[in-house]
């Protein structure tokens, strides 16, 4: 039976009211305004990620602005390869961090810049090969050492020299520092990074500060420090002041002050740790900002990349194998104002870090075995007399520090 004209199924038909054949219902448009939205989303979500990697490869591109690549060090090492020492254990690192007194933009309240550099503070760091420990050495800024021949600036030549260790920066920088060390210790300095004072204020302040105790009041003018005994947080400048502060903190050592700066780094580590800055970009980005700004360092470490690779292998080390030390030292014989090293005590503790060996850190120390006195020889008061009759130390001793573990206030 064929359809009549005019049915609901003929081709013919035509559309009711309604847009259907006789009242069928029309499709709605739906579909179409569905994907118009769904094209707007996309291209907003687009733009956001545009935008977001934009911020992100800005702030990136101001982190590695602010680093100072020091290639002149570099070319100056260079000249001495031969006579520098070897690295003995792979994947181990030892570098040498200068504290900077330079009078820099903002570091005016610390004095006029007479136009030289000094080195406030340096501290040897050794990262062992497996990453489970690192160990700072403090060397005393007033340690009498022999530095050697270096080039300055201009391009004119050192005299070689007997006398205080931070003389090294002042003559001719980084390079001559880090010879002086390896000459010093026989171990391979690795990398440099240089801080200043503006550095160090802004890093304290991007965690919040860090908690000392004070068992006294202190004024000390000189530091530009006035802080009342008690349980306090330090920030910026009186965190500055606090770690250089000397002759109103103790008995005015330099020693005494290292001791300080020693327990202050390792409370801020352990508040980096404690507080998961290491693991918050949130928090992470401001402290790299900080640590970052006023910083010089060798190619091997100048760029935010470099940085962070060296941050993420030490930042699982356990707060109680991050150590602090002073190398073994007492006053010199000939002006008890300088120091001098104390042996076998001093060779013991190069020796154990070139190998890569733990080193025992305690408030109790003990000395190494049958240690021999050092008796300067009259001809050359920058050399000792051999000790004869004296056998090899047959253990380490244990040396006079402190962990990130023990903190400040107990």
């Amino acid at each position: 039976m064929t359809d009549r004209p005019g049915s609901p199924s003929s081709p013919g038909t035509p559309a009711g009211p309604t847009g259907g054949a006789w009242g069928a219902p029309m499709p709605a448009p739906a579909p179409r305004r569905r994907r118009r939205w769904l094209r707007w989303v996309a291209l907003g979500m687009t733009l956001l990620t545009l935008t977001a990697a934009g911020i992100g490869w800005a702030l990136y591109q101001r982190l590695d602005s602010n680093i100072t690549t020091d290639t002149d060090t570099a070319d100056e090492l260079a000249r001495w390869e031969k006579e520098r020492p070897v690295a003995l254990v792979q994947g181990a690192q030892n570098i040498l961090i200068i504290g900077s007194d330079t009078r820099g933009a903002g570091n005016g309240a610390y004095g006029t810049d007479s136009g030289t550099q000094r080195s406030d503070t340096t501290i040897l760091l050794h990262l062992a090969a497996d990453r489970r420990s690192a160990t700072a050495v403090s060397l005393p800024r007033d340690l009498m050492a022999k530095i050697p021949s270096c080039r300055q600036s201009d391009g004119s030549r050192t005299n070689e020299r007997f006398a205080q260790f931070n003389w090294a920066y002042e003559l001719a920088g980084a390079a001559c520092t880090i010879r002086t060390v390896e000459n010093i210790t026989r171990i391979r300095v690795d990398h440099h990074v240089i801080v200043d004072f503006n550095g160090f204020k802004r890093l304290v302040d991007a965690i919040d500060g860090v908690e000392v105790c004070l068992k006294q009041p202190v004024d000390d003018h000189d530091a530009k420090l006035r802080l009342p005994a008690g349980r306090q947080v330090l920030r910026g400048e009186a965190a500055l002041g606090y770690v250089r502060a000397r002759y109103s903190l103790g008995n005015g050592s330099d020693t005494e002050r290292m001791g300080r700066q020693q327990e202050f780094l390792g409370s801020l580590f352990r508040e980096m740790q404690s507080s998961g800055v290491l693991l918050n970009p949130a928090r992470l980005y401001p402290v790299l900002d900080a640590a970052t700004s006023s910083l010089t360092t060798d190619a091997g470490l100048d760029t935010l990349r470099k940085l962070y690779d060296l941050v993420r292998t030490v930042r699982d080390i356990p707060s109680e194998r991050v150590q602090f030390l002073t190398v073994p030292r007492r006053p010199y014989v000939y002006n008890s104002a300088r120091d001098e090293l104390v042996q076998p005590d001093a060779d013991q503790l190069f020796e154990q870090l070139r190998n890569d060996r733990p080193v025992a850190v305690g408030m109790h120390v003990r000395a190494a075995d049958n240690k021999p006195r050092r008796e300067p020889a009259p001809s050359d008061p920058g050399t000792s007399a051999p000790a004869t009759g004296s056998p090899e130390p047959t253990t380490p001793p244990t040396y006079e520090g402190t962990t990130a573990a023990r903190g400040m206030c107990g």
